[in-house]
């Protein structure tokens, strides 16, 4: 693609026709995932959203545990 300069050094404007020839010479040189590799990623995006919810639910339980009970004794 050639990006051309005017003399303030801003690239020149062109006209919605190129714009879109562009996008599409562009948008055909993206590899694109395949349907598998889609299903995949998310699955993992889910089972580590999971495996992370309940840590942190286990670290709450934790640390609430240690505060109820220390909080207990000067009570």
């Amino acid at each position: 693609m050639s990006d051309k300069i005017d003399e303030g050094g801003r690239m020149a404007k062109t006209n919605p026709f190129q714009f879109m020839q562009q996008v599409r010479a562009e948008t055909a040189k993206v590899t694109w995932p395949t349907r598998r590799e889609v299903f995949v990623t998310t699955v993992m995006v889910l089972v580590m959203a999971a495996l992370t919810a309940v840590f942190f639910f286990f670290v709450d339980w934790l640390i609430r545990t240690g505060l109820v009970t220390t909080l207990g004794f000067f009570n």
